[in-house]
């Protein structure tokens, strides 16, 4: 039976897990901790931290692993694929290429200023740094976190000033990228490479909670209502993006901005999304995602990615509540898919500080 080794056992992970059970993988997993849900659903765990590319080399070279990955998870990202380069395993992108898009000043370096699409930004590496900016609104982010924790939008110096300790303890770097906020709409693209090839993408809409900083996920709509247009418009963003940081396999997802009809680049990753969208949008028109991203790995027969759209629209939804809260019972008839990440009566644990992801339901909108 071939085996897999698995970065990070959290919620993100679950989806990876089960699929690699299922098809009848023997799953090794890692994480620095012991207590992540997807642990029980392991057939075998080492408690090792996933940013530890030696150790984590060592214990895949002890279990004999054939592959090595993991989803939804920026850190996760750089290892596996300096691992995989070194063991001489199968990967999507060379470690420059993950640990490029796994430090957002990297990222907007590489992808040139000249770049349509690019956003202008500032690097702060000291607290006097910020007396440099000379343009507002911005948004604050460490350089090298995830899933929100740590951005701040500022409309004055002062602003920056106040939450520049509260985001720097983020930042593994301890450095902060400045960037000129974007008042416009939140789209997301999901794409799928091969050869350098864009085999498939798909934009949905991206709704965030306005009374939270950092853009904090509620749900994904799809199909997208912007027009054919400017969806076309943010794919070939995409695209241009993903050859101009080397991406040429496997699933990439794009985070955008949309301003008067233009498309502006938020966040690139080399990797399937942190919010389930490969279920999202095989429920939607088919295409499952996390089975190419496995066959591709294999270097399997390639998938087919022949869309068949459903009629109507359609939400992912987080169900979401405040940390330090008892997880209470949801109300969600009427859905068609429903994951919790908490047990009733557990309690929230905090990760961006306002609002958490409790567990997420897929259904139709009315």
């Amino acid at each position: 039976m071939r085996k897999i080794l698995i970065l990070g056992a959290g919620n993100a992970q679950i989806d990876l897990i089960e699929y690699c059970k299922e098809n009848g993988y023997i799953v090794y997993g890692c994480s620095y901790t012991n207590t992540d849900k997807g642990i029980p659903l392991l057939d075998y765990f080492e408690q090792i931290n996933i940013t530890d590319i030696e150790k984590v080399k060592e214990y895949a070279e002890n279990i004999q692993a054939d592959l090595i990955y993991s989803v939804g998870s920026d850190i996760a990202m750089p290892t596996v694929s300096r691992v995989c380069e070194l063991l001489h395993l199968p990967h999507f992108v060379s470690y420059n290429t993950a640990l490029t898009c796994n430090t957002k000043d990297n990222m907007r370096k590489t992808l040139g200023e000249t770049f349509e699409g690019n956003v202008p930004y500032i690097v702060i590496r000291q607290k006097e740094d910020l007396e440099k900016i000379n343009f507002f609104p911005v948004i604050m982010k460490p350089v090298d976190s995830q899933g929100q924790r740590g951005v701040y939008q500022a409309g004055s110096l002062q602003e920056l000033i106040d939450n520049y300790d509260k985001s720097i303890i983020h930042s593994r770097k301890k450095q902060l990228i400045i960037e000129k906020y974007l008042d416009g709409r939140e789209i997301s693209v999901n794409a799928f490479f091969e050869k350098g090839n864009m085999r498939f993408s798909i934009v949905s809409d991206r709704i965030s909670f306005s009374e939270y900083p950092g853009g904090i996920i509620k749900k994904h709509l799809l199909p997208s209502g912007l027009c054919k247009d400017i969806c076309e418009r943010a794919c070939a963003l995409a695209r241009r993006t993903a050859s101009r940081l080397s991406i040429s396999n496997g699933p990439a997802y794009f985070q955008m901005k949309v301003v008067e009809g233009i498309p502006y680049l938020i966040e690139a990753a080399p990797r399937l999304d942190g919010c389930h969208m490969w279920k999202f949008i095989k429920y939607y028109c088919g295409v499952d995602l996390l089975k190419a991203s496995v066959n591709l790995l294999e270097s399997a027969p390639s998938s087919a990615m022949n869309p068949v759209y459903r009629k109507g629209n359609f939400a992912l939804e987080f169900i979401c509540q405040k940390p330090g809260t008892p997880m209470r019972e949801w109300n969600t008839d009427e859905i068609d898919y429903r994951r919790d990440y908490y047990d009733t009566g557990e309690e929230v644990r905090r990760l961006n500080g306002y609002m958490e992801k409790c567990g997420y339901m897929i259904y139709q909108e009315k």
